[in-house]
């Protein structure tokens, strides 16, 4: 269903325009270069998602073949001891039926762990991923992080190792704004990989990612909106 999957195809395609975007108004800056890293991630994450979608069968005919050779060996193994008679020797009996429960329980739970192989080897491509998704996000907050409406204000004086102040509001607001977009559009990448692999701790390590995400656009957004709160130069009487 379209409207109810995320389609890693239009995030890349809206990942790249917003990467057009950011060169086009602000091509010197190092926003442009996170814009791009952000776009290389949505099409490693858009290859890696197709991978990880259907089963991985070469790991699920592996686990059928070790399971098969491994109830042919107790069944071989069973075929050649003998068998006691229980009247004869009781303790001997008691001892080999506890030994049988022992070998069919860790049998067991080698099964388990066998069948779990596969979720396991998922959860641990995508814990890679997400990790490149965390680090992006952090980036990009760093950039953002000297974007002070404050400055804008006629009264802010800078010290000698004040950083550079030459965004006018107008280009601030949109510097800001599209910090938001690469952390929304960073969000959206990790939720491919929940869609792709539905497991509890993948779900989990993705809501992670989401809600730093929008902890950080929270606060970027209450910087756009105290740029209008800034009072501006008034002009002069004459310009």
């Amino acid at each position: 269903m379209p409207f109810r999957t995320l389609d890693a195809a239009k995030i890349l395609t809206t990942a790249e325009r917003l990467e057009t975007r950011i060169r086009e108004r602000f091509p010197d800056r190092g926003l442009a270069q996170v814009a791009s890293e952000v776009s290389a991630q949505a099409r490693a994450i858009r290859t890696e998602v197709e991978i990880l979608t259907p089963p991985i069968w070469w790991l699920r005919g592996l686990v059928a073949m070790v399971v098969l050779a491994g109830a042919a060996v107790f069944l071989w193994v069973g075929s050649i001891l003998p068998l006691r008679d229980v009247g004869q020797d009781a303790i001997g009996s008691v001892e080999g039926i506890e030994a049988a429960i022992n070998t069919a329980l860790l049998a067991g739970l080698g099964l388990v762990a066998l069948v779990r192989l596969e979720a396991r080897v998922k959860r641990q491509r995508v814990a890679r991923g997400l990790h490149g998704l965390r680090s992006i996000i952090h980036v990009i907050d760093m950039h953002q992080l000297t974007k002070d409406p404050v400055t804008l204000s006629p009264d802010f004086t800078p010290t000698e190792t004040s950083p550079a102040r030459d965004l006018t509001a107008v280009e601030m607001s949109r510097y800001l704004d599209y910090c938001s977009e690469l952390l929304a559009l960073t969000g959206k990448l990790a939720a491919l990989y929940s869609q792709a692999v539905p497991d509890e701790g993948v779900a989990q390590a993705v809501t992670d990612i989401e809600l730093l995400g929008s902890s950080l656009s929270r606060k970027i957004w209450q910087k756009i909106g105290l740029i209008d709160a800034v009072p501006r130069p008034r002009a002069r009487k004459g310009e």
